[in-house]
């Protein structure tokens, strides 16, 4: 048996967003494809402790989290690249000058410009991250701040133009969209969702022929892109449908279970 490597999105690839839970047919299918000796991962834009417990519970041999930048496999973490303390001062100088908001992402923490009035955005994530259990009261001024990646808002008093050309040199910017609206991802350079794959291959000593990603939304191209088993769901954005080797079933009618049997994984 060739073992293989399926590598899945989270939010609206197993959670259902909609219903805010996962479809039984899917937990039951990530596990008989372990079952049948093949490696699950999470690849994930998520840092590491923002994992929700529920898709922990089903059983993965890994996760991919921080678009690539930390990995970790078998019970540890084989990558973690975290931006320097120095440079993370910096940014924070830049995103306050620029009048841009902000949340700081890290692996045990999230850090808010604790400001005297929250924006409703902020109020809507504080209250979020609250209900999971997290921390939201350190500051973009903690001693010794260190985050992987971050996301952020603009308003008509952004200076965003100038804001990208200072981090052109290092980072790359992602346009996104989710139920707070339009923001951007900002990541190392060299590292992404595909390039967490790629360490993994290189790890585990798998080809790519034997390498499965599976996604809903433009975020994930760089894995569906990367992999020549490339998997949308039948709920992703359609622009990617052109783009994927096989489009499965809605995530509510299946559509993990439907993709892992198309191709003889379970």
């Amino acid at each position: 048996m060739n073992r293989k490597m399926i590598f899945f999105d989270i939010d609206g690839t197993i959670v259902d967003k909609k219903r805010n839970e996962i479809p039984v047919s899917a937990v039951a299918a990530i596990r008989k494809a372990r079952k049948n000796g093949h490696l699950v991962f999470i690849n994930t834009g998520r840092t590491f402790f923002n994992l929700p417990k529920n898709v922990c519970e089903i059983g993965f041999d890994g996760y991919v989290c921080g678009c690539g930048t930390y990995i970790y496999f078998n019970g540890q973490p084989l990558l973690d690249k975290s931006i320097p303390h120095e440079k993370c001062v910096e940014i924070v100088e830049k995103l306050r000058e620029c009048k841009i908001e902000a949340l700081l992402e890290g692996q045990n923490d999230f850090f808010f410009d604790q400001t005297e009035h929250d924006s409703e955005r902020i109020q809507y994530l504080k209250n979020k991250f609250r209900k999971r259990g997290h921390d939201v009261t350190k500051s973009w001024d903690y001693p010794g701040i260190v985050f992987d990646k971050f996301v952020m808002w603009t308003n008509e008093q952004s200076e965003l133009k100038k804001f990208k050309s200072y981090i052109s040199k290092d980072f790359e910017y992602i346009d996104r969209v989710d139920e707070t609206g339009k923001f951007g991802e900002i990541i190392l350079k060299e590292y992404s969702k595909a390039t967490g794959i790629k360490f993994l291959e290189d790890y585990l000593n798998i080809s790519p022929e034997n390498c499965y990603a599976v996604g809903d939304s433009k975020n994930d191209l760089s894995m569906l892109q990367y992999v020549p088993n490339s998997i949308a769901m039948g709920n992703s954005n359609p622009d990617l449908f052109d783009l994927v080797s096989f489009v499965t079933k809605d995530i509510a009618n299946d559509g993990i279970e439907y993709a892992l049997r198309h191709y003889g994984i379970i």
